[in-house]
């Protein structure tokens, strides 16, 4: 029985690592799909802003 829990107790972690490297590849497509001119305005945009607080 004690068998059984460690089985689940791992094959949740190995979902829970395998969801976290979607998450990650994701976030990363976004970032990188943004042209250098369009990341450098959004830089410009929210420095003004933080500089307006």
């Amino acid at each position: 029985m004690v068998k059984r829990w460690w089985k689940w107790v791992g094959l949740a972690g190995v979902a829970g690592v395998a969801a976290t490297g979607a998450v990650i590849a994701r976030d990363e497509r976004e970032r990188r799909s943004y042209s250098p001119d369009e990341v450098r305005s959004r830089l410009h945009q929210r420095y003004d802003e933080a500089k307006q607080e």
